[in-house]
């Protein structure tokens, strides 16, 4: 017992003092501090500090101070900012902190004496042919890195609408005042795209979601095509999208830096326009001082790099500022990123290059120009050879190493990979450990914003969470209310009950009048999210018809790894439109119904029980298909009631127009009908996150096959026919945000020995204001039932997005975000005349509306001009 005790006793102190010395650590750190100003004496703000004996990249704060911790003995210290003259010091740490300022002196540049040949081109058209022969150089010359990241994101609310101000106010949101988010990660990148990302320790409040992120910027590099969906001033494409003016040179250590100026020869949206450093000899990225808009949206986007291993110049410091106003709310954010420990595996096939010659301004030796790119086994012999080669040779020498070293990657159809964690202690880190490890000191105004922050952490987390103090997840009681305004109660840890609001499914239309829906979603979890069984029931009644309806669906789901599938049993009494894919939303009937006398939605009534089922082996390939019976009856109007025009239009009956059939009507019948459909896109690629793997559904196009059967005589019924149709949907990109979308569709009855209105081919018609979701792939103009069709048929959409076409040819359009789209939709079957349109839309006027004009043709003859509003096309889940 006295053993135990003294144990204990001693146990106690060790703890004690190994708590008192972490207290201690952050009084005995050491390291440099200060402040970095110009010659006015005025302070530059996020200017670069490099340590480069470590690889450390540091920052000074907005309000140009600076703060870094390091280790006892010599290091050097580089103080870079964009524009001045970096400084080089040697300081020698000891125990303590070391005040260190610096005044950088504004930048001189000379101007090299250069041969002008031809029609006096620019000497920056000569540096940049050489960057870009080199850029997928600098791409592949590591086989690896690893490097830690500190980000710093400080944003601030500037406006927003006058009626949500003091609702804000309420949710302790505040006008001008810093909300910071600060994050260490350890990222590492392993050729030829696979980006490992462990956070380390992350310090935030509230709900970021809806806040901009430069990850986008910090895990690309400018050595690519595009990085965030903007053109590279290095792209192999920048020549068409950029003018490059030569302003000097200067040197900095041993590297000569000249200065290249950026300009888009077409502003607007998704180019670049600033400054670009490259480094002579090496033709890489020294710095970078670039602007650009994304979606109207401005973004400025500053870049220092330092050689963190034998010429391999990387980013040290990022520093990026998004801003911009929306729906009535403005605001801005700051985004500072230190990059530091680099750990590079440089590739061994590349250590040396040969000297490169712009062969449209300078001599090319004949035994140069006889040269001539080896097979792709003996290119890296040639590499490590040949003192002198074109661009045009390199440029084809690191294509064909490029496509050898891709024929030995593992996962030939993993396209990227990317692997994100977080450790177990990330948001547990308090204030002293933010203190030791932040490279970049707090401005007085982010420090008032965590103080605020930390004060509603508690409140703001529980609201998240919908945790109560004892951590127990709330059932949720029921009310009344939620009848009408919907609710969701969790009966168990595995099962939720969902109620629908009852307000957004109150209708109107001719058949019913009033109609009121009562939906619910009942859903059970097996086992986490792999199987899975859901049920949903609708009641609806009609209060001009007084007729009940009730349908339910029930599910059972399984899912494992790539492969899911899917069994349904469904039935009921209920009413539906003629075509079954609902071209007519019940709000937007109703509107049409009450406000303009137009009841265009057509309903039948059906009894009705289906069974189907859905397999997916991967995300590429989809089998699904069902067997329906039902008994369909005929519907008639039972109220005749409009706000307008009751003196000029009358309603029509609820049989739909159509140039085949002079008579929709039919009797009440019979009808079982089999359908199986095929979705295939060829060329499978994948990204990998966290070693799920997710599709690149937009790589390969998406074929379809279907086939639809009327089963005759079995089960009473009265149908018989056979159809099949196949499509095809795809997409293209094109340079600076173009993009080409279309859809193809053709089908042929094979017989159509007895069929009813319903079970005709129908088409995606519109003949209301408002636009469909789905731009490329819906008529604008046509009407709902003329054309559909028991014969042969084809279909075809395109939809064009341009970064510049009329109005967008006006630089402020395009600042504004606004885009211009055309498109063409055709259609033909072999009883109806040639039906087809040409549009135009302006796109994302107050950055989510879409505003269409179109003009309809039959057999070439117009027919009308009409106008349609819609979802702006960045909100559309488009088939790709």
């Amino acid at each position: 017992m006295l053993e135990n005790n003294c144990m204990k006793h001693l146990s106690l102190k060790l703890v004690g003092v190994a708590c008192l010395l972490l207290v201690q650590i952050p009084l005995l750190a050491q390291g440099i501090r200060g402040t970095v100003r110009n010659s006015k004496g005025e302070a530059l703000p996020f200017a670069s500090i490099y340590i480069t004996d470590l690889n450390n990249g540091a920052s000074t704060n907005a309000n140009g101070q600076f703060e870094i911790k390091l280790p006892p003995g010599p290091h050097k210290v580089v103080v870079q900012y964009i524009g001045y003259k970096a400084q080089e010091k040697q300081v020698d740490i000891k125990n303590g902190w070391l005040d260190q300022q610096y005044t950088l002196t504004e930048q001189g540049y000379a101007l090299k004496e250069v041969q002008v040949r031809g029609k006096g081109e620019d000497p920056a058209y000569t540096i940049m042919r050489k960057a870009i022969a080199k850029r997928k150089y600098h791409l592949l010359q590591y086989d690896s890195y690893q490097m830690r990241v500190y980000i710093k994101g400080t944003g601030e609310l500037t406006d927003a609408p006058f009626f949500l101000k003091n609702k804000l106010k309420e949710e302790g949101v505040k006008l001008n005042e810093a909300y910071t988010k600060e994050s260490v990660s350890i990222i590492k990148f392993t050729q030829p795209n696979k980006v490992e990302e462990k956070v380390v320790s992350i310090r935030t409040t509230g709900d970021d979601k809806g806040s901009p992120s430069p990850s986008g910027f910090i895990h690309q590099s400018f050595y690519n095509d595009q990085i965030v969906e903007a053109v590279s001033p290095l792209s192999r494409a920048a020549f068409a999208y950029y003018k490059f003016q030569y302003e000097g040179s200067f040197r900095e250590g041993a590297a000569e830096v000249n200065k290249i100026k950026v300009t888009p020869r077409s502003r607007g949206d998704n180019v670049f326009d600033g400054y670009i450093y490259i480094i002579e000899h090496e033709w890489a990225i020294h710095s970078l001082d670039l602007k650009v808009h994304l979606m109207g949206f401005p973004i400025t986007v500053k870049q220092n790099f330092a050689e963190v291993a034998p010429s391999v110049w990387m980013p040290v410091t990022h520093r990026y500022k998004f801003s911009g106003k929306i729906m009535g709310f403005g605001g801005q954010f700051n985004f500072l990123a230190s990059c530091s420990d680099y750990k590079v595996v440089l590739n061994k096939d590349l250590l040396t290059t040969p000297e490169i010659i712009d062969e449209k301004v300078e001599d090319v030796p004949k035994a140069v120009a006889a040269t001539k790119p080896s097979e792709a086994d003996k290119v890296i012999e040639q590499l490590a050879t040949q003192d002198k080669v074109t661009r045009k040779q390199f440029r084809q020498m690191m294509v064909q190493y490029e496509k050898e070293a891709l024929k030995e990657q593992a996962e030939p159809k993993v396209a990227r990979e990317r692997n994100f964690t977080i450790d177990s202690l990330a948001t547990r880190r308090d204030s002293t450990y933010w203190a030791a490890i932040r490279p970049v000191p707090l401005t007085p105004k982010e420090v008032s914003g965590y103080q605020r922050d930390d004060s509603l952490a508690q409140v703001h987390a529980a609201r998240l969470t919908g945790k109560d103090s004892t951590h127990v997840i709330r059932k949720g009681k029921f009310k009344p209310s939620h009848l009408l305004l919907g609710g969701g109660y969790n009966l168990s840890p595995r099962t939720r009950l969902q109620l629908a609001p009852t307000l957004a499914q109150a209708y109107y239309n001719t058949v019913e009048g009033v109609n009121v829906n009562l939906s619910a979603k009942l859903k059970h979890q097996y086992d986490s999210l792999r199987r899975s069984f859901e049920v949903r029931p609708t009641l609806r009644y009609g209060f001009a018809s007084e007729d009940f309806y009730a349908k339910a669906r029930v599910a059972h789901k399984v899912k494992s790894g790539e492969n899911s599938r899917e069994l349904f049993l469904e039935g009921g009494n209920f009413v539906a439109q003629f075509n079954e894919e609902d071209p007519i939303h019940p709000h937007i009937n109703t509107l049409s119904t009450v406000l303009f006398r137009r009841n265009y939605m057509k309903l039948y009534e059906k009894k009705y029980a289906k069974a189907g089922f859905a397999y997916k082996p991967n995300p590429f390939l989809e089998l699904s298909g069902s067997l329906e019976w039902a008994r369909r009856s005929q519907v008639y109007n039972h109220i005749d009631y409009s706000l307008f025009y009751s003196d000029e239009r009358e309603f029509s009956p609820s049989l739909p127009d159509n140039f085949e059939l002079d008579d929709t009507g039919f009797p009440r019948h019979e009808a079982l009908m089999l359908q199986v459909n095929l979705s295939y896109r060829p060329g499978a690629s994948y990204s990998v996150y966290n070693g799920t793997k997710t599709p690149l559904l937009d790589r390969s196009p998406e074929l379809l096959l279907q086939y639809r059967k009327g089963i005759a005589k079995v089960a009473g019924s009265d149908v018989d026919f056979d159809q099949v149709e196949a499509g095809v949907n795809h997409a293209f990109s094109f340079g600076a945000r173009g993009r080409l979308e279309f859809e193809l569709r053709g089908g042929t009855f094979l017989n159509s020995n007895s069929l009813y209105f319903m079970d005709y081919e129908h088409f995606d018609g519109n003949r209301t204001i408002l636009s469909s979701l789905k731009p490329a792939g819906s008529f604008r103009l046509l009407d709902y039932y003329q054309y559909s069709s028991n014969s042969s048929y084809f279909s075809g959409h395109t939809h064009y997005k341009f970064r510049k076409f009329l109005l967008t040819q006006i630089p402020e359009v395009r600042f504004a975000g606004l885009k211009e789209n055309i498109f063409f939709n055709y259609l033909k079957t072999s009883k109806s005349p040639h039906y087809y349109e040409l549009g135009y839309a302006l796109d994302n006027v107050f950055r989510f509306l879409r505003l269409e004009a179109a003009a309809s043709f039959k057999d070439h003859q117009f027919q009308e001009l009409g106008f349609r509003i819609g979802v702006a096309t960045i909100f559309q889940l488009n088939t790709p």
